[in-house]
């Protein structure tokens, strides 16, 4: 199987709505490693690794995100593979 990294900014109102820690439990549940962090524009921005199949759906994760989130729209492309432990907020 492969395993990828993708990159992805997440924009709406995903800032102290609780996404970056729902963004790990669910990364945490589908075998995903990486990290969250909010960005000074307002946005988040997701680096995470894991084979094709859980990234798509994490992806699909991410177009929702928690309840009290709303995302306006996800930006995302694969980069260079990357190593994480775990799943981090930063």
């Amino acid at each position: 199987m492969i395993v990828r990294t993708l990159k992805a900014i997440v924009t709406g109102r995903v800032q102290g709505v609780f996404f970056r820690a729902a963004t790990k439990q669910a990364a945490i549940t589908q075998g995903i490693s990486g990290y969250a962090k909010n960005l000074a524009t307002g946005e988040v921005e997701v680096e995470a690794t894991g084979q094709e199949s859980q990234l798509k759906a994490f992806i699909e994760y991410l177009k929702q995100g928690p309840a009290q989130a709303q995302v306006d729209d996800v930006v995302w492309d694969y980069i260079q593979a990357k190593s994480f432990e775990g799943f981090s907020i930063k």
